[in-house]
């Protein structure tokens, strides 16, 4: 006869078995007994997040560097406050296992008023999830289990909630049941002669690159040091590090790079969605013929109509060209001396628009390490200065909301960091943004997490002043919020925090800050240094 364990005690080794080293959750009495299993075997770190939302993207930063987040809330209320981080880990293709209680199987859907019960949980989750699922007896639990992981993990990566009644999670089963992990499908390697023809006849071709070209730095590096033109979207940033004379970085919507954009003659996608902020609304021409490589075979002419589709994945397809590549096809001196041009126009346009916040930009850099890493919120220094002009030297150094979601700054940076104990966070918030997840700044300060959060106070949501300015006559209503001392709050919760009111100060708090290890808070108060003009992506019209 197996051995007979809990349900709690079979998914808690069967986590372990996938490597997974902490656990981002709010314990609840839907969830006990998996958090007990945790905590009995003693072999995972569980982060004790002040909020469903915040625990949930905590879980999605953390998966973005560590291969699975996993994320546990509670039921009802509890699992639908993670539907917003569930979104944002959907728009960003982070490999994500979502555990979420539920109430006893017995009065499931039965709308009787028990305790945490919601109609169509399974519902809300499936609308935000890459899939969900619900375990419907405890010999099943396990199986559904490798089967969310496996489905997480298989490009293109997405959430995957799983609910589990309370009962069942108590529930004994044999331990035999607790099997080996499954590894995610493979996918086949398409027929790309003629793309390869085709890049070869070009003479200017430019490369695309989106979050799903993430693990391809030696094939990039090699095309564009072939002669590929490079530009990326933000999520994609530092693919190509900022610094190669090939790298047109993430200036799409500046006029000097449009410029360069249109003497191409020939645009290879790779993992892009092409978002409309980086398109303006999808009215930037993009040379043809256009040329679109992705693992999902439905992002084929999702938003511009591609020549020819090769469904694959980025890495192994980049290779394969770079392997092809004999010299320097593409190598052309005036060329780059005009892409070297044009992005240092855009790097001038783009800092004669932050100001003195420039600045700030360059205090981070110098104090920074090379291997750090910014953290953003949706707020206006995050959309201007955070997104294009602060370095990018490797994939993964940029992260920020895909969904474009405020709020999620810090606990995202949290989980960077746990994820990368070696290396400091710089997390950059708004105030706005901030109060949405402030419960957070405890997580922090329990948890220790190497990061130093940058608070831009301008007593309000500069975005949509920005907006209300450019589209709604100058007509200002609803931005201005009251804000705590977010430097005495910090403080009670016994982190180190500074303030800066003048620009001369950024050099010696940011280097202090930075250098100092574990977590610490600091505020710029906007007001006694100069206001930010910003008034949403570049767009024709605001609808």
């Amino acid at each position: 006869m197996s051995e007979m364990i809990t349900v709690g005690d079979a998914i808690a080794r069967t986590l372990e078995s996938y490597g997974v080293e902490t656990l981002f959750g709010v314990i609840s009495i839907h969830n006990l007994p998996i958090a007990d299993a945790v905590g009995q075997r003693g072999r995972m770190r569980f982060v004790p997040s002040r909020g469903e939302a915040g625990a949930v993207t905590m879980a999605d930063a953390h998966g973005r560097f560590s291969g699975l987040g996993v994320a546990l809330t509670s039921t009802g209320a509890g699992a639908g406050n993670a539907v917003g981080a569930l979104v944002e880990a959907m728009n960003a293709g982070t490999p994500l296992l979502h555990l979420t209680g539920q109430v006893e199987k017995a009065w499931l859907d039965a709308d009787t008023g028990f305790i945490h019960e919601t109609r169509d949980q399974l519902g809300f989750l499936r609308a935000s999830s890459r899939r969900a699922y619900r375990v419907n007896s405890p010999n099943q639990a396990v199986a559904i289990v490798h089967r969310a992981i496996q489905e997480a993990q298989t490009p293109p990566c997405g959430p995957v909630s799983v609910e589990i009644p309370i009962d069942i999670q108590s529930a004994k089963i044999p331990l035999a049941l607790v099997t080996a992990p499954v590894a995610p499908a493979e996918s086949k390697m398409p027929d790309i002669e003629t793309l390869w023809q085709q890049l070869q006849q070009a003479r200017r071709p430019l490369l695309w690159l989106g979050g799903g070209a993430l693990r391809c730095q030696d094939a990039v590096r090699r095309l564009a040091d072939a002669g590929v033109t490079v530009i990326s979207s933000t999520h994609g940033r530092g693919i190509l590090p900022d610094s190669h004379p090939r790298s047109l970085r993430a200036f799409h919507n500046s006029p000097s790079i449009e410029a360069l954009l249109e003497q191409c003659d020939l645009t290879l996608v790779a993992g892009s969605r092409l978002r409309s902020n980086e398109t303006r609304s999808w009215t930037l021409t993009l040379p043809q013929p256009r040329m679109q490589i992705d693992i999902d075979p439905a992002a084929a002419s999702r938003n511009y109509v591609m020549d020819a589709m090769y469904t694959g994945d980025c890495d192994a397809v980049l290779t394969a060209l770079a392997d092809r590549i004999v010299g320097k096809p593409w190598a052309d001196a005036a060329w780059d001396a005009a892409i070297a041009s044009g992005t240092e126009q855009a790097d001038v346009a783009l800092r004669k628009q932050c100001g003195a916040y420039a600045e700030l930009n360059d205090a981070i850099e110098n104090a920074l390490p090379s291997d750090g890493i910014l953290v953003r919120d949706i707020t206006v220094s995050g959309s201007l200065w955070g997104s294009r002009l602060f370095r990018a030297n490797g994939p993964l150094a940029n992260i920020h909301s895909l969904a474009g979601a405020i709020g999620m700054g810090l606990p995202m940076a949290i989980g960077t960091a746990l994820a990368n104990p070696q290396r400091k966070v710089i997390g950059l918030v708004g105030d706005g943004g901030l109060s949405l997840n402030l419960g957070e700044l405890a997580t922090l300060a329990q948890e220790r997490a190497n990061v130093t959060l940058l608070v831009m106070n301008d007593g309000g949501y500069g975005v949509m002043r920005g907006i209300q300015d450019k589209y709604f006559g100058g007509r200002q209503y609803y931005n201005e919020l009251h804000t705590p001392d977010f430097t005495a709050l910090a403080q009670a919760m016994g982190l180190q925090a500074w303030t800066i009111t003048s620009a001369d100060r950024f050099n010696s708090v940011m280097a202090e800050a930075i250098a100092m290890p574990g977590p610490s808070v600091v505020e710029v108060r906007m007001a006694g240094i100069g206001e930010l003009k910003f008034a949403g992506p570049p767009q024709k019209t605001l609808y």
